[in-house]
């Protein structure tokens, strides 16, 4: 991930053209840098697993059958090669590189690689997870309602289900726009700098490497309806939080229509 980084993204940071941004849906932007990333992460990733699969974002874009794999028997590596593209784009931060391995539908590790401050949190099942090498753990505690702080982006989000957020939103401490990064999103409520996130569109390589660190450091990642996120199950909506009392605390508040 390191040498994908130093290889395909930083040159490239700050130094796009506009050739080198291109629309790949509605809205959505890919620049050179995120499609040979992808290509050097594949590479190297059927490298040290010759028998795995690669289900990169890229990859899926450009056949979404690939996305079949997930489901299959082989081991799957997920891949974001460059994750905040919009943020990329712009020239500013946040982005991350993110993979996740996949055995026997079972998100076993995960990486989260932060470019510029070169910072690599990394999960293992069952085992915990770490900053650079250092254990982390998510809040404990149980701030009060009012207190918490969290991510909500709007912009997927269906109308009934933005106006019950919305509605709810007095009854926590903030709600804030997001980074538009999810390799940012969730290693910051592993740090504390926000309690909860609520995401509705949960695309496998954006949430998979991200839940694992938040699961192992503690923290609770499950659909709004309280059921277990899957990453090979492609229904919409996603609350993350700190731990199980925020979880029950940001649900009451945010995802229950007063």
């Amino acid at each position: 991930m390191r040498r994908t980084a130093a290889d395909a993204i930083l040159p490239m940071f700050q130094r796009l053209h506009d050739s080198d941004v291109t629309e790949k849906a509605p809205g959505e932007v890919v620049t050179v840098a995120d499609r040979h990333a992808e290509e050097l992460l594949d590479a190297g990733l059927r490298r040290l697993l010759p028998d795995s699969e690669v289900v990169g974002e890229e990859g899926v874009a450009a056949d979404p059958t690939v996305l079949e794999r997930l489901g299959g028997p082989a081991e799957v590596w997920l891949v974001d090669p460059l994750d905040g593209t919009a943020n990329f784009a712009a020239g500013r931060q946040p982005f991350a590189v993110m993979v996740a391995l996949r055995r026997a539908g079972i998100t076993e590790l995960s990486w989260i690689l932060d470019p510029i401050a070169d910072t690599l949190m990394v999960a293992r099942a069952g085992a915990g997870a770490y900053r650079d090498g250092v254990a982390v753990r998510s809040v404990a505690e149980a701030p009060a309602v009012e207190t918490l702080r969290g991510v909500v982006p709007t912009r997927f989000l269906p109308p009934e289900l933005r106006e019950t957020i919305l509605a709810g939103a007095p009854r926590v401490g903030a709600i804030l726009p997001g980074q538009h990064c999810a390799g940012r999103e969730y290693p910051d409520i592993v740090a504390g700098r926000q309690h909860f996130a609520i995401f509705w569109r949960t695309l496998p390589w954006d949430h998979a490497p991200g839940a694992l660190l938040v699961e192992e450091a503690g923290g609770v990642v499950r659909r709004l309806d309280g059921s277990a996120y899957d990453p090979a199950d492609d229904r919409a909506g996603l609350l993350v939080a700190a731990n199980e009392q925020i979880w029950d605390a940001v649900h009451r508040a945010l995802l229950t229509p007063a």
